[in-house]
């Protein structure tokens, strides 16, 4: 399930896709209940009918909403709309300047050098 910005998924407005991978598609919405930004994860509806992953998705939003620590981020709701299963976080507070280093050195282990050689 692939949501364009705008799209209502219960009550989180998506603003934008922050990423995908074999877990899940992630965005940033807006909580219209509470005022608030957060971050969406949703399984794949390709996924949505596998137990195992569905048991695996839901196991670690338990796991997560069990856990309180300043690098772990906090669950918010956990639901199904349309058939798609999310979970919705706290959306962390990082500045540009954290995610260009981040992206730098991602970039970096993956062996394509790092941002001033590119």
């Amino acid at each position: 399930m692939s949501l364009a910005p705008g799209a209502k998924l219960a009550r989180y407005e998506i603003r934008s896709k922050i990423g995908e991978g074999g877990k899940g598609e992630v965005y940033r919405a807006r909580d219209t209940q509470l005022g608030r930004d957060v971050v969406v994860k949703v399984l794949p509806s390709t996924y949505a009918d596998d137990k195992e992953r569905l048991q695996r998705f839901e196991q670690e939003a338990c796991a997560a909403s069990a856990l309180n620590h300043p690098n772990i981020l906090s669950i918010y709701d956990v639901g199904t709309h349309e058939g798609a299963p999310y979970v919705v976080s706290e959306l962390p507070a990082i500045s540009s300047t954290r995610v260009s280093c981040f992206i730098s050195f991602i970039s970096y282990k993956r062996g394509e050098g790092s941002a001033d050689e590119r």
